[in-house]
């Protein structure tokens, strides 16, 4: 399909467009036009309906953009998952045929992500201790770093990367590496075995030259990473961040640190080994420490000439005009730098010694680590990239044996830096368990803007767009910026096979709720095992449960197994559960799976901010009902939270309650939305908590995505267990008829481009 979007012709892979996908290609080409080259004030938020085609929306308009108005246009597609990253490389490789033929056979995409997931050398990921991505990182560089390739230039028996070293010489001949196309990380791996080519260090390249780079969050958020793999990115880019609902949360890990005992153990045994380096070298070849020493004179703006091989995690805050700075002087030899670093891990080994929680901000924890142990703001500073300047210096490869002196560093460098918007919160035990000893201080981030901002100034279109943004008057203030459209969509349809229903009392009438002063009564565990119970003999398929907590999830489950719940639930339904180790979980999902598949049936039990609740979809009879157990709220009394609320209050004017609403009710919006992934699907969404019925009081209708709101009729407001049942019922009978997929007359669902050239000339409403 083929039509006009004011200026720019649109191709699209399919015969027919939902209205929400033309009204949603619409403002996003007002955004773009927005944003001449130069100005950087083309950002938009906007939400659309799980299951409305937003990937495609999204690729079809901006690579459509790019061929008619701005060939030099560059698109970074930011995802959560390797499995959302894969998922639209599939879909772009679906576009790419409806593209003209003199584009398609020119754009050039392809996903990155870490060694781990494109590393083809089976002596780095064939090893049974090579399982996590610092142990990969590891040992590609024991085989790839400069000095090692320089050794085994003179003794061929040093081991080294075929791959690696295939690469470099097609490289340094300049050599076209990549053909255009649209490459998975699957397509990448195959292309590198054929050819003999590392993969990973492949795409690093290909980045600076592909038309779509489709990367993690962190690739652009997270400072150390962006340093390294985005730093030369052009400004002629549109910046998409796809289910963004978390955002501020990925922005504010970026720029956070934990410190435990065992980091600080860890980071006195680092020195030791770096100490008994320096000895080895000022024996052997003292001259390399001596040329390190005057290379710090000059700063460290060196280090962007680094070999590709040696590159290591860029400066976690410092801009580009303090890397020109000379290092201070009281750490530019090696053994003073230790000295420094040894005496900062004893401070922070006495501050973990703390009896009581022990709240400060930055400037007046760095004034106590002056006072106490002699070291100033610079000299924390530039701790980081001191210690990557020393590490290549003694040439060590194995650095996933040094990340706790990196973390140690890493801690300096942010706290020696940023005077607002952080925490230095230290806690001797867990609240919720005060029995068991586990001191932890922790860096705590409180301004997503920080590591957001960068990508605002740099970039000159940048979409925040997911499904779960509401309210969405409340991103710009968290991210600090102003878009130029903030827009939700609602789904358009030709039936509602959206059915959430409000549940606020048992069939005894008792209300339920997850209150802490309500959350154990055995009445209200009761009447939520009734509830499922009722729900497993009436609905077929698969059901989704969410719960607040796994320490929830695995009390109720336990009370419901001693009353005889569980057992009358499995009678209709197998039951799965979600723990927090991975490979259970992923097993657990594909039995669940399988049982839907045979008809059998099941129930996954699932938490509310686990991983499944972020990325896997319950489409079709994998869910055709999901049941959100209580409002899933952070845990109250962390003192990171109460920390951040507290500084949006006095920075955004962000009320605390407005925060703790919005922050619980976007997570209960994202695990309902599991269930519904298409306009031919359907299903079925119980919010059951009593509080709910306030949150959707037509002076709260923003709270929920409109799209729920839309289909959340008054008669479902304020349920009992009986007569959720009787509208379950109903629902599912109503939902065997046969329908029509298009719609009729004005309420069409799926336009022709016939459709699209009237409605151009201003004859059809929309909707």
């Amino acid at each position: 399909m083929k039509f006009q979007i004011e200026d720019v012709t649109v191709y699209f892979p399919y015969e027919h467009i939902y209205p929400e996908q033309y009204h949603y290609m619409l403002d996003l080409k007002r955004a773009l036009d927005s944003s001449p080259s130069g100005s950087g004030a083309g950002h938009c938020l906007l939400e659309m309906p799980t299951g409305t085609g937003k990937t495609v929306a999204l690729l079809s308009l901006i690579l459509s953009y790019s061929l008619s108005k701005s060939p030099s246009l560059k698109l970074l597609y930011c995802t959560r998952t390797v499995h959302e990253m894969e998922k639209t490389l599939a879909e772009l490789k679906h576009l790419l045929p409806h593209l003209p033929p003199s584009s398609s056979h020119r754009l050039l995409a392809l996903g990155l992500s870490s060694r781990k997931n494109l590393c083809v050398n089976p002596s780095v990921i064939g090893t049974s201790s090579a399982t996590t991505r610092d142990s990969v990182d590891s040992g590609c560089r024991r085989l790839t770093a400069s000095w090692v390739r320089a050794r085994a230039a003179e003794d061929p028996s040093v081991p080294t990367c075929s791959f690696f070293e295939n690469y470099e010489r097609v490289s340094a001949a300049e050599a076209v590496l990549l053909p255009p196309g649209v490459y998975t990380l699957e397509d990448l791996r195959g292309f590198g075995r054929v050819k003999g080519w590392c993969p990973y260090f492949l795409a690093r390249h290909m980045i600076r030259l592909a038309n779509v780079v489709v990367y993690s969050y962190q690739y652009l958020l997270d400072p150390k990473v962006a340093g390294v793999i985005s730093r030369e990115m052009q400004r002629e880019c549109v910046v998409v961040f796809d289910e963004a609902h978390n955002i501020d949360n990925v922005c504010i890990e970026a720029l956070s640190v934990s410190i435990r005992k065992q980091t600080l153990d860890g980071a006195s045994r680092n020195l030791s080994r770096i100490a008994q380096e320096i000895e080895r070298f000022e024996a052997q070849d003292a001259g390399r420490l001596r040329a390190e020493y005057n290379r710090l004179v000059e700063g460290l703006a060196q280090r962007g000439n680094l070999p590709i091989s040696d590159t290591w995690l860029a400066n976690p805050a410092l801009p580009d005009d303090i890397l020109k700075e000379a290092v201070p002087g009281n750490i530019r030899r090696a053994e003073r730098f230790l000295a420094v670093l040894r005496r900062l891990v004893q401070y922070l080994k006495g501050r973990l010694q703390a009896e009581r929680v022990e709240t400060e901000g930055p400037v007046a924890f760095v004034a106590s680590v002056r006072s106490q142990a002699g070291i100033d703001e610079k000299t924390l500073k530039f701790c980081y990239d001191r210690l990557h300047s020393l590490m290549l210096t003694l040439e060590i490869t194995d650095t996933d044996e040094f990340l706790h002196i990196q973390t140690v560093c890493d801690f300096a460098t942010l706290v020696g830096t940023y005077t607002r918007g952080f925490s230095i919160i230290i806690e001797p035990f867990d609240e919720r368990m005060p029995h068991i000893p586990d001191p932890v201080l922790q860096l705590s981030c409180h301004d997503a803007s920080l590591a957001i901002k960068p990508v605002f100034d740099r970039f000159q279109s940048v979409i925040i767009t997911s499904g779960t943004l509401s309210p969405i008057d409340l991103y710009p203030r968290l991210l600090n910026f102003n878009p130029v459209i903030s827009r939700s969509f609602t789904m358009s349809l030709t039936r509602d096979c959206i059915c959430p229903m409000i549940l606020t009392r048992g069939s005894d009438q008792l209300p339920v709720s997850t209150k802490f002063d309500m959350r154990s009564d055995p009445g209200v565990v009761r009447n939520y095992g009734r509830l499922l119970l009722e729900m497993v003999a009436a609905v077929p398929d698969g059901i989704v449960c969410f719960f607040v907590s796994y320490s929830y999830m695995d009390g109720i489950v336990n009370s419901w197994n001693e009353m005889g719940i569980l057992q009358d639930i499995m009678q209709h339904k197998l039951v799965f559960i979600e723990t927090q180790d991975v490979v259970e979980t992923t097993l657990a999902l594909d039995n669940y799976r399988k049982a839907c598949d045979c008809g059998r049936g099941a129930v996954f039990f699932s938490v509310a901010r686990g991983k499944v609740a972020e990325g896997i979809d319950f489409d079709r009879h994998y869910g055709r009902l999901v049941i959100m157990f209580g409002v899933p709220f952070q845990y109250t009394l962390s003192r990171i939270l109460l920390s951040r609320l507290e500084y949006l209050r006095e920075t955004f004017q962000i009320k605390e309650g407005d925060f703790l609403t919005f922050d619980a009710l976007r997570q209960a919006a994202q695990c309902v939305g599991r269930v519904i992934r298409s306009k031919a699907d359907y299903g079925m969404m119980i919010f059951a908590d009593k509080r709910y019925a306030v949150y959707t009081r037509h002076d709260k209708r923003s709270k929920l995505p409109g799209w729920i709101l839309s289909h959340l009729h008054d008669a479902h407001l304020n349920l009992s267990t009986d007569m959720a049942l009787h509208i379950a019922r109903e629902f599912l009978r109503k939902m065997a008829q046969p329908y029509n997929k298009a719609g009729v007359g004005g309420k069409k669902t799926l336009l022709s481009q016939e459709d699209l050239e009237k409605m151009g000339e201003g004859n059809v409403e929309m909707f």
